[in-house]
């Protein structure tokens, strides 16, 4: 799929003729393996589609939070790789590069992480509590209106910020777990993972307070 995406969408002759440095973003990358795998794949698909730009240079954006353990990281990176690699810390929700810097943004199974927990489900007073629960599956659906309110404003941060930094004529792929319209959270791929979890921590909570 990401190197389908690659060969039909992008268009690095026309949108730069000039092009000797390609970067690419990782944003939401952890500690590898998979980052690795998806940026030799990345490469992989522009060396084919463009077999005479020998002469172009890979820069690859490692990004995760500042807790993310980016020795780790680099300790395993491919020593065969075909790439230049840096780290770049910070939140994705805000601006991370210059503008029109980077030609290529790529980000998995990390966009489903809010930037904040919405102050209302906290709030005993408020409708949208999630009082006794960790994960909004079940809850009021008013619990569920406040985490969507919060993905919203996230998205259009997100958005936002990758405008500013995609080069023009650049690719976007972000891979976001997700769940049918019409089905329950609970019924969604991470419902099964999530509720025994939260089934644990609500009895350790309960035991502490008795």
């Amino acid at each position: 799929m990401l190197i389908g995406a690659v060969s039909e969408n992008l268009d690095i002759v026309h949108g730069s003729p000039t092009l000797n440095t390609f970067g690419i973003a990782d944003l939401g990358c952890s500690v590898g393996p998979n980052t690795f795998i998806a940026m030799n794949n990345i490469i992989e698909a522009l060396e084919h589609k463009y077999p005479a730009q020998g002469h172009l240079q890979f820069q690859v954006f490692f990004n995760d939070c500042v807790s993310n353990d980016f020795n780790t990281l680099f300790i395993n990176l491919p020593p065969n790789r075909k790439y230049f690699a840096a780290a770049v810390p910070g939140s994705f929700y805000g601006r991370l590069f210059p503008k029109a810097s980077i030609n290529f943004i790529f980000s998995s199974s990390a966009l489903q992480w809010l930037s904040k927990l919405p102050q209302v489900v906290c709030d005993l007073n408020s409708p949208s509590c999630n009082k006794g629960r960790m994960l909004y599956a079940n809850a009021p659906k008013e619990v569920g209106e406040a985490y969507s309110a919060q993905y919203a404003e996230d998205m259009e941060k997100f958005l936002g910020a990758r405008a500013q930094e995609l080069v023009s004529g650049g690719l976007m792929a972000l891979l976001i777990p997700g769940r049918v319209n019409g089905t329950l959270p609970a019924q969604s791929s991470l419902g099964p993972r999530f509720q025994p979890l939260e089934s644990c921590l609500v009895d350790m909570t309960n035991e502490q307070n008795q």
